[in-house]
C-alpha cells in the first residue's frame, strides 16, 4: 500500500517522540519501515497515555483504549479510525496483537507512584514494555525465537530505563529497587548478560527479523558505561556522542548485526 498520510504521521510522531528508534527505522530496509513506524508510533502513544492527565481515571481510560484496540486487531475486527491505530491494524499480525494488552497493563505502573514490589515485578515491566515491543516487531518481519528476542529486549529495556531515571525521579516515581551505585551496577550487569546471551543465540533470529533488533544498537555501550560509572545514571549523563551513535548504527545495519 505504501506510505499514506497515516504512516507519514506515524513517522513524524516517532521522529519527534523517539529519535533513536526513528534512526533505527531509517537504517532498516525500506520494506520493513511501514510496520516499524506503525509499531513505534503506537509505542510512543501508549507510553504517553499514563502521563496525559493527573487524573488516574483518565489515564486508565487512555490505556484501556489501546487495550480495546489490541483486542479488535486480534479477532480481525475493523479497527477504529486513528492515524496510528488504522495502519497498525493493517500491518500487525492478529496473533501478535495480544501483546498490546500486556504492554498496556504494564504501563499502569506509570500512572501511580508506588515503587516496584520486587525484582520480579520490575523484570516483568521491562519484559512487557521493551520485550513485548521488540517481539511484535521481529515476529512481524520474519522467523524468530521469542525467548531470544525477549532476552535481548530485556537488555535494551534496562539500558533505556537507566537513561530515563532522572526524568522519572523528577515525576516523583521510584524507578529502581536499589538506586545506589552498587544496585545500579548489579542491574546493568544483569541486563548486559541477558543482551550478550541473546547474541550468542542469534542464529535463532532470521536476518529479516533481526532488522527489528537494530533499535537496541546502543544498549551494550550504555550498559557498560553504567557498570563502569554508575553515578552517571542519577546525573543523566549516560549515552554516546552523536558521532559514535551514528557510526555504530551504520556499522550494525551494514553488517546485519544487532
Amino acid at each position: 500500500m505504501g506510505f499514506d498520510d497515516d504512516l507519514r504521521s506515524c513517522a513524524e510522531l516517532v521522529q519527534n517522540g523517539d529519535a533513536n528508534r526513528f534512526q533505527a527505522v531509517m537504517a532498516a530496509p525500506v520494506a520493513a519501515r511501514e510496520l516499524l513506524f506503525a509499531l513505534y508510533a503506537f509505542n510512543v502513544e501508549l507510553s504517553r497515555a499514563p502521563w496525559a492527565s493527573s487524573e488516574s481515571m483518565i489515564a486508565e481510560m487512555r490505556l484501556q483504549w489501546w487495550r480495546d484496540l489490541g483486542a479488535e486487531i486480534a479477532v480481525g475486527k475493523l479497527a477504529r479510525r486513528h492515524f496510528v491505530a488504522t495502519p497498525l491494524a493493517r500491518l500487525l499480525k492478529p496473533e501478535l496483537a495480544v501483546v498490546i494488552d500486556t504492554m498496556a497493563e504494564a504501563r499502569r505502573w506509570d500512572i501511580y507512584r508506588d515503587p516496584f514490589a520486587d525484582e520480579d515485578e520490575f523484570d516483568g515491566y521491562i519484559d512487557a514494555t521493551s520485550g513485548g515491543l521488540l517481539w511484535m516487531a521481529a515476529a512481524s518481519l520474519g522467523a524468530a525465537d521469542e525467548a531470544v528476542v525477549r532476552e535481548f529486549g530485556y537488555g535494551v529495556g534496562v539500558a533505556n530505563w537507566l537513561q530515563a531515571i532522572p526524568e522519572l525521579e523528577a515525576q516523583k516515581r521510584v524507578p529502581l529497587l536499589d538506586g545506589t551505585p552498587k544496585g545500579v551496577r548489579a542491574l546493568a550487569q544483569k541486563a548486559l548478560k541477558s543482551l550478550l546471551n541473546a547474541r550468542v543465540n542469534g542464529g535463532r533470529i532470521s536476518p529479516e527479523a533481526g532488522v527489528a533488533l537494530l533499535a537496541g544498537w546502543q544498549a551494550e555501550a550504555i550498559l557498560r558505561q553504567a557498570i563502569r560509572e554508575p553515578d552517571r545514571v542519577a546525573s543523566g549523563a549516560l549515552g554516546q556522542s552523536e558521532f559514535r551513535r551514528r557510526v555504530g548504527l551504520i556499522w550494525r545495519a551494514a553488517a546485519g548485526r544487532w
